[in-house]
């Protein structure tokens, strides 16, 4: 009797058609975003005083932190491919009619208000869809390196959406830089239009529960997973204690060590670096073993580095701290996006990554104010060190919880015999 062949291995994703078609779209789409950003900022200050463009910059945050969760049960309902191309089809007639407005008349601050309004709430059903596009284009064992990928799209858009959204708006206006971001979104529809997307199991079943009953499945699916449940806590103390330091904080040391600007950007270069090589790595490897206790692991080291730039004297090594601390926060932001690409039911992802996301983009932010005002009474010193410390206890409570301390990822299949 002949033995059964090994499974055929799945094809890698960085070789994979289909999945380079989603990074396509999401890099495309990620500088679409920045350069969006970029010209609404510049506009808004164009058009008013500091205050009312700190006002229309804060409008867009409502909504995403207030419909999140609910974009996320949106997500698993219509399925996050259909989503995705609605969102970014959305975004790119509001900006390309921004862009005609802006053209032939001069509005006032409250068309840039109205127009963020909508961007955060298409970014409250984009950014859980987003998170559960993955499992339907790649096989489970290549969902680390898709995890990867996405952060070295994510990144590259970061970087250079910043200087193309500023050479935009120094040859035309913002007027011309939100034409460009429209013209990225529009990129990206069609390479989401040509997904294919596998199937998963109870797809074709009915939904018939209300968002609120289908929200709180997703919670109590969160709250009874090993893994998956003690994950959310580990991202939001990540969160709230990596938020102060890079946000607040390092403006106001480069202001003290009279770095200025130049050396918010070169800090800012170094952490980008970091963050952007661990993505490679996980990227090209495909999978880090021991992926539970490695995350944590970077999370506690990771501390020490972030309270350590508040003591440095001298740029270049300031350079060096962040180029550290991004290469070990990439690090782990890239093993947590992998773990909960492979552990969660992917009917459940949706909701599970708007939760994760919720972290950082909805209750992070509310303790910006909370830690300028902690600096200014106290100094930068004991503020990155007490938020260093929130950090290291969430990488401390992620090893101390054994079914995420022994989360691992799904190895390469068997190559074919």
């Amino acid at each position: 009797m002949t033995a059964p062949s090994p499974p055929a291995a799945s094809r890698p994703a960085h070789r994979d058609p289909n999945v380079l078609r989603w990074l396509g779209a999401f890099t495309a789409s990620t500088l679409g975003d920045s350069i969006y950003y970029l010209a609404l900022s510049w506009a808004a200050v164009s058009s008013g005083t500091p205050a009312q463009a700190g006002l229309v910059m804060a409008v867009s945050a409502v909504p995403r932190a207030l419909l999140m969760l609910f974009g996320g049960v949106i997500a698993d309902r219509l399925g996050p491919r259909r989503v995705v191309i609605g969102s970014d089809a959305v975004r790119c007639l509001v900006t390309f009619g921004l862009a005609a407005v802006l053209f032939l008349a001069s509005p006032g601050l409250w068309v840039l208000a109205v127009v963020a309004l909508v961007f955060g709430t298409v970014d409250a059903v984009f950014l859980p869809a987003v998170g559960a596009l993955p499992p339907r284009i790649a096989e489970r064992e290549q969902l680390a390196r898709v995890q990867g990928m996405r952060g070295i799209g994510y990144r590259l858009g970061a970087v250079v959406g910043a200087p193309l959204g500023g050479l935009a708006v120094a040859l035309g206006g913002p007027a011309t830089a939100f034409g460009v971001a429209a013209l990225l979104f529009a990129v990206s529809v069609p390479l989401l239009c040509a997904l294919k997307i596998r199937p998963m199991p109870g797809d074709d079943e009915p939904r018939d529960g209300t968002a609120l009953r289908d929200l709180a499945e997703g919670m109590r699916y969160l709250r009874r997973h090993k893994v998956l449940g003690p994950l959310m806590i580990v991202v939001l103390l990540g969160d709230l204690g990596f938020a102060g330091p890079l946000n607040v904080g390092l403006a106001l040391l480069c202001e003290q060590r009279g770095w200025g600007a130049s050396g918010i950007g070169w800090v800012l270069a170094g952490f980008g670096t970091g963050a952007g090589g661990a993505s490679l790595l996980l990227a090209v490897r495909g999978r880090i073993p021991r992926a539970g206790a490695v995350l944590n692991a970077a999370m506690v080291v990771g501390a020490v580095s972030i309270g350590a730039l508040a003591y440095v004297p001298l740029l270049p090594v300031a350079v060096a701290v962040a180029l550290s601390i991004g290469l070990l926060a990439g690090l782990s932001g890239a093993l947590c996006g992998a773990l909960i690409q492979t552990e969660c039911d992917p009917a459940y992802l949706g909701r599970v990554s708007a939760v994760s996301s919720l972290g950082s983009l909805g209750i992070a932010p509310l303790g910006l104010p909370v830690a300028g005002a902690a600096i200014g009474a106290w100094g930068l010193g004991p503020v990155f060190v007490v938020s260093a410390s929130i950090c290291a206890l969430s990488g401390v409570y992620g090893l101390a919880v054994k079914g995420l301390r022994h989360a691992e990822l799904p190895g390469p299949a068997a190559p074919a015999a």
